[in-house]
């Protein structure tokens, strides 16, 4: 492994912790001595890497920071182009267009060998089920984001109309549907609302009271208490 590649894998490595992370651990994960993790740290801030931490106590990287991107594998290619031709599919059109600038910034970047990879249709998304929504997914999406109350008008499987004030923590994309998952005030429990039967979305200005991370991992819990997790 080069240093150049060594240094990347590092900053990579730190990303995924958001917490202090024991030297002798990420020395364990790349493969070298302590001393060189040591030593590869010290460049990394030499070059504007913001690392918090010392030997003893753990390192995390502050966010914001962005090295140059990393040449990417063939496989990687492929995952990226089959992942953004999904994304411009089957998500709503704001995320469809950001998918279409980040294929050309990456198309722009790659050289010419794996610029074929990236144009070869060889893995294909095949059609969905596109049923017609009344409330644009990225209302749905800006409620999540701003941890924001939705006031929905709901229409369940049986027809029976209802209108509830609910906590977006997350939005899943189904092959058949989209799902808002949210915390009722109706029910006062977590419920799953199909985006295509929600009849209208109206954001409330009150934020709801706890930490959307702390929701969410509350409503994992209930989806594991009724099936293998």
């Amino acid at each position: 492994m080069s240093r150049t590649t060594r240094l990347f894998d590092l900053m990579q490595l730190l990303r995924h912790h958001r917490r202090p992370v024991r030297g002798q651990l990420l020395a364990e994960q790349l493969g070298v001595s302590l001393r060189t993790l040591y030593r590869d740290i010290a460049d990394l801030k030499a070059i504007g890497a913001q690392i918090d931490g010392e030997p003893g106590l753990g390192y995390v990287l502050q966010p914001d920071f962005m090295l140059p991107p990393l040449m990417f594998s063939a496989d990687e290619v492929e995952a990226l182009a089959l992942g953004l031709t999904w994304v411009e599919r089957r998500a709503d059109s704001e995320l469809a267009a950001a998918a279409s600038e980040v294929l050309a910034k990456v198309s722009a970047v790659l050289p010419r060998e794996l610029h074929a990879r990236l144009e070869d249709q060889a893995l294909l998304v095949g059609p969905g089920w596109d049923k017609p929504q009344t409330v644009a997914l990225r209302d749905l999406r800006q409620a999540i984001r701003e941890e924001r109350k939705l006031q929905i008008d709901y229409q369940d499987e049986a027809g029976r109309a209802s209108t509830r004030t609910v906590w977006p923590i997350s939005l899943t994309f189904f092959e058949s549907s989209r799902i808002l998952a949210a915390w009722c005030e109706l029910r006062h429990d977590y419920r799953h609302f199909r985006a295509d039967r929600i009849a209208a979305a109206t954001p409330l200005a009150e934020r709801y009271p706890r930490r959307r991370y702390l929701l969410r991992r509350e409503w994992l819990a209930t989806l594991c208490s009724h099936a293998p997790c």
